[in-house]
């Protein structure tokens, strides 16, 4: 599929980014260098070149630092995005900060875990009330000005914060969670990332593991599951979910391929997406979900 310009920048992209969350090792089950590693050369291989990564992704930047391990050779051929704006604090716990200080002391940390001098696309990762709005804005200007980072984007920002960042920094992208279980964002960020000429780029595209295909209406979460903690798998929201999936799955297999690709095709096939971001802890995990970039989803399918 061909790739896709972010806003007005000058970076291009495939429609199925690599999030690296996972490759820190701390959503589900441990995760090695190496396995790292192998998911990276698995999405290379697949035709993805966006990877999607940030400071807070592992207590010492394990995510980062398997990244720059990985792309030693070949950081041409990647748009690599970090964030900055999310940290552990000393006792583990995550906090937000807009703090033009803190976000330079971690930007740079996040350069040197990436072994570089500049990134392609940095994002303040949330909004925070630890700073005003103006002056966070202006350190990402500032940072882009010295071409510390070709393009800035925002992450989970309202539609009113976005305006008063664009105000001071003008940005390329807008991250946000979007799925097809998932839509709030069709209601006003969205459309007005679309006026703005901003590209969307969807995390979660699979909602949590729920648009794969692979649970039941009897499956059992373990206690240190962090799905426990989402709507979208208990209650009547559960079961409509589930029923959802199944609906899903029929439709998809009338395109030859399985729910999760066909969930991912749906992601990107909305105007003003430029891509989804999909995690892997395995290789095959990755190539599966890139194949969706070849799913054709026509017009009438997506009215209907």
């Amino acid at each position: 599929m061909q790739q896709r310009r972010l806003g007005k920048s000058e970076l291009y992209v495939a429609p199925v980014g690599l999030g690296c969350w996972p490759l820190a090792g701390i959503t589900s089950g441990t995760m090695t260098e190496a396995d790292a590693v192998a998911v990276i050369d698995a999405a290379l291989e697949a035709g993805v070149n966006h990877l999607d990564t940030a400071y807070a992704y592992g207590r010492e930047g394990e995510s980062e630092r398997r990244i720059a391990r990985a792309l030693r050779g070949r950081r041409a051929h990647v748009v690599l995005a970090t964030k900055v704006g999310v940290y552990w604090d000393q006792q583990g716990v995550l906090r937000l900060t807009g703090r033009p200080d803190l976000l330079r002391q971690h930007f740079e940390e996040s350069l040197r875990r990436l072994e570089l001098d500049h990134v392609d696309l940095l994002y303040w990762h949330a909004p925070a009330d630890d700073a005003p709005l103006a002056e966070t804005a202006g350190f990402f200007r500032e940072l882009q000005a010295k071409g510390k980072t070709r393009a800035v984007g925002v992450s989970n920002l309202t539609v009113g914060q976005m305006e008063a960042f664009a105000a001071e920094c003008p940005f390329a992208v807008a991250q946000v969670r979007y799925n097809r279980l998932q839509r709030e964002i069709e209601a006003v960020v969205l459309p007005w990332c679309r006026e703005h000429q901003v590209s969307v780029v969807a995390y979660e595209p699979l909602a949590l593991g729920l648009l794969t295909g692979k649970f039941d209406r009897d499956h059992v979460f373990s206690e240190e599951d962090w799905r426990r903690r989402s709507p979208l798998f208990s209650g009547e929201a559960w079961t409509k979910n589930l029923e959802e999936v199944e609906r899903l799955r029929r439709i998809a297999a009338g395109h030859g391929c399985c729910v999760a690709q066909w969930a991912v095709a749906w992601t990107i096939s909305q105007p003003g997406v430029a891509a989804a971001l999909c995690g892997a802890k395995r290789p095959e995990q990755i190539r599966e979900t890139a194949r969706a970039m070849s799913v054709a989803l026509s017009p009438s399918e997506l009215d209907a």
